[in-house]
């Protein structure tokens, strides 16, 4: 996307040489040239080369004239002009000694010393529009763009017709933000050479950053027009038909350059870029591994592949690549600072503390790594550190929408819904259609009690990081909740984990009564006992291979958005009734299975998820705290975990006594409607926020749920549906003794 920038035919010979007889010899061997050439038409060609500056062409061509027709008064006086004009140059030009001196040093990147001897020329010959030239290029390379300007406007006033130096002063004018002069200084520069391709990519690019998409788009094909293979044109027409949302023809402009020139590392980024917004992951990273095979020691690439690995949760490879970033080089702090990204999300907080503490020893100003660095202090529960690194963020970039997303969800955690609501409102001015804060924001305002609010925010989630993978792309349209359903198909899907499916089932009730037809796609596991539980309702298991060419149905919906159309069935029918079906022979296997372990109540128990990372751990309790429930004798307690349990079972025998049961030929995790049937014989589940509460409530087993009272997810929409389900609560870092105690005396109660 780089501006070009030109030295060309600034820096040719201007030496005065007389015109002699062997010059006028040269002429006599091409006079037979004029027979078939109007004296007109060479008049009108030497004019030509004395308005672009190319004097000694025009007293070559003046002298030809007059060789072969010696009383022209046109090119007599045409001839005089240049030659004044030469001598003119060659009073004020400086020798071309002096200047290839000044281009060397320019070229061995050595701009301070050729800005000074510029400026000690420019004493001696203060109307040289060369050596202001080479200073305004030495000027641009150290970024003192404002003294750059001022010396391409001295070259443009020197020499009117040097193309180049109105295209140099259009670079500079762009880079400082003043598009409008820029056009002009372009449009001056075609003006002067039509065919100058490296301006009409210029004046393009200008364009594009004043929102001139069309426009750009044409000074882009242009450039290509007269230089086909100017792979910085089809470079920049990629970036315009992204803009544009033309993905598939910028991607295939990308791969056109790369087939020219496959070590051209601007492409690279770009054509990532591309495929990321398509959604082609694996064809991003592909694109990265072809970069990194042509330019071994490009750390954005290895960055670049960083990032998108983050994108597949393909977490240690993500940190493997800034890894190598950072070898190549130790002082780079974007990979630093993304590196710590990626620790964040893997759970390993104090490396990605310590990764930042990098980051901001070689730039302290590193808005990014102090945000980052307050998510692993949000992470780690040290919230009054996490908001004072927002803070900082804040400070040192004020439009950084995700610091007040960050800042929110902190809040929330500490139950403070308004400030939250708040942070995530200011997140959302600055940048409105960031989904992630529409869906941090969700879970505040249902948390909050603005269910209607937090429903409509809600529908933001499939735009997020995480949701952008249960999404589901198909032809026909979704379902607004307004349109008739009578006599129509309708397909709900499954978005997210088996949990979220069974209580959102709660719902399927209301809306398979006013369709015609009503189908249900989840995981093949939930099928057994969902097509029980809903006789009317087609449940079949989820196959997205033919998603954009199906047409067995006429709406879709997904599951998650059943609660914003139907809130009012929700609230009447949240605690009516069981709305799972267990297989009712199974139970009974269930129940005598049970018996033969020994006498009641039977208490399934679980207490934690497969997912356990730092970010999720205040909603489970250690073993250790479970003490209230597992010193109560006389009770047999059954495992409800599904994997992982081992040593946990054990712990519980050793310091309490007191044996879980464990059916080891019952899969947790597969045989979901085994599961549901040993839920339904239980007498009572006890249980933190995981998937087998939302069974067990589903099933109409009385359930106890330990939650998090501040956990983004206890609100109506995530919560167990189910007429014997009861919650107790804790605040964020508070023990959960008193919970459990609460349910102590449920027990209590029942075995009485």
């Amino acid at each position: 996307m780089a501006h070009s920038f030109s030295f060309c035919g600034a820096f040719g010979s201007n030496n005065f040489r007389p015109f002699g007889y062997d010059t006028v010899h040269k002429f006599q061997r091409v006079v037979f040239k004029l027979k078939n050439f109007s004296v007109e038409r060479a008049l009108g060609r030497a004019k030509s080369h004395a308005k672009k500056g190319q004097i000694t062409e025009a007293i070559q061509l003046y002298s030809l004239i007059l060789t072969e027709f010696p009383n022209n008064k046109k090119a007599r006086l045409g001839l005089n002009s240049m030659i004044n004009s030469h001598l003119t140059s060659a009073i004020y030009t400086p020798p071309q000694g002096q200047i290839d001196k000044l281009l060397d040093l320019f070229n061995k990147r050595l701009f301070g010393r050729a800005i000074e001897q510029a400026q000690n020329l420019i004493q001696q010959y203060p109307t040289s529009y060369m050596l202001w030239n080479i200073l305004g290029a030495s000027y641009k390379s150290l970024g003192r763009l404002a003294e750059a300007i001022d010396a391409f406007v001295k070259v443009t006033h020197y020499n009117a017709q040097y193309a180049d130096g109105f295209n140099n002063l259009g670079v500079v004018l762009g880079e400082t933000g003043q598009f409008d002069r820029a056009s002009v200084a372009y449009n001056q520069a075609l003006k002067i050479k039509p065919n100058f391709y490296e301006t009409y990519n210029n004046l393009g690019t200008v364009l594009r950053k004043q929102g001139y998409l069309e426009d750009c788009i044409e000074c882009y094909a242009k450039a290509i027009d007269l230089k086909p293979n100017y792979v910085e044109a089809h470079n920049n027409l990629g970036v315009a038909l992204v803009a544009q949302g033309k993905l598939e023809d910028a991607i295939s402009v990308y791969r056109r350059v790369l087939s020219m020139k496959p070590d051209f590392a601007a492409t690279y980024p770009n054509l990532v870029n591309a495929l990321q917004i398509q959604g082609s992951i694996a064809d991003a990273v592909e694109v990265c591994k072809q970069a990194l095979s042509c330019h071994f020691e490009d750390v954005s690439v290895y960055n670049s592949l960083g990032n998108l690995l983050v994108g597949m949760d393909q977490l240690d490879d993500a940190i493997n690549a800034y890894k190598l970033a950072l070898v190549i080089n130790p002082e780079y702090v974007d990979a630093y600072s993304n590196l710590a990204t990626a620790f964040v999300y893997r759970g390993d907080l104090d490396a990605a503390i310590d990764a930042c503490n990098k980051a901001l020893n070689i730039n302290p100003n590193h808005a990014i790594a102090h945000m980052t660095q307050g998510n692993a202090f949000r992470d780690q529960y040290r919230h009054s550190e996490a908001l004072d690194a927002y803070q900082r963020a804040i400070a040192l970039q004020p439009e950084l929408s995700e610091a007040y997303s960050n800042m929110g969800m902190v809040q929330v955690a500490e139950g403070k819904l308004d400030a939250a609501i708040d942070s995530y409102n200011k997140a959302l001015s600055i940048k409105p259609n960031d989904a992630e804060a529409h869906s941090n924001l969700s879970y505040a305002l249902l948390n909050n009690g603005r269910i209607n609010d937090g429903l409509s925010e809600y529908e933001w989630r499939h735009q997020t990081r995480n949701g952008m993978k249960h999404k589901r792309e198909f032809s026909k349209p979704m379902w607004d909740g307004q349109e008739t359903l009578r006599g129509k198909r309708i397909l709900l899907w499954s978005e997210q984990g088996v949990g979220d499916t069974i209580n959102w089932s709660s719902c399927l009730s209301a809306i398979s009564s006013q369709a015609d037809q009503c189908i249900l796609e989840c995981p093949k596991k939930l099928v057994p006992l969902l097509a029980r539980s809903f006789p009317n309702i087609e449940i079949k298991s989820q196959d997205r291979s033919l998603d954009k060419k199906r047409d067995d149905f006429d709406f879709h919906l997904p599951l998650g958005s059943l609660y914003k159309h139907f809130l009012e069935e929700v609230y009447a029918n949240r605690r009516s009734s069981a709305f799972l079906l267990s297989d009712s022979k199974r139970k009974k296997f269930w129940r005598e299975r049970l018996a033969s372990l020994g006498s009641g109540p039977y208490i399934g128990v679980s207490w934690k998820s497969g997912n356990m990372s730092p970010a999720r751990l205040q909603n489970y309790a250690q073993i250790s705290e479970w003490y209230p429930i597992f010193k109560i004798r006389d009770v047999t307690y059954i495992n409800l975990q599904y994997s992982n349990f081992d040593n946990d079972l054990k712990e519980i025998k050793d310091s309490f006594g007191t044996t879980v049961h464990n059916f080891d030929d019952l899969d947790h995790y597969n045989d979901l409607d085994e599961v549901a049937a040993l839920c339904s014989a239980l007498d009572m589940v006890i249980s933190t926020k995981i998937t087998v509460p939302l069974i067990s409530a589903a099933v109409g087993t009385p359930t106890k749920l330990a939650i998090w009272r501040q956990s983004p997810w206890n609100n109506i929409l995530l919560n167990p549906a189910g007429p014997y389900l009861e919650m107790f609560e804790r605040n964020t870092l508070e023990p959960w003794n008193k919970a459990f105690e609460y349910i102590q005396n449920d027990i209590i109660k029942l075995k009485q």
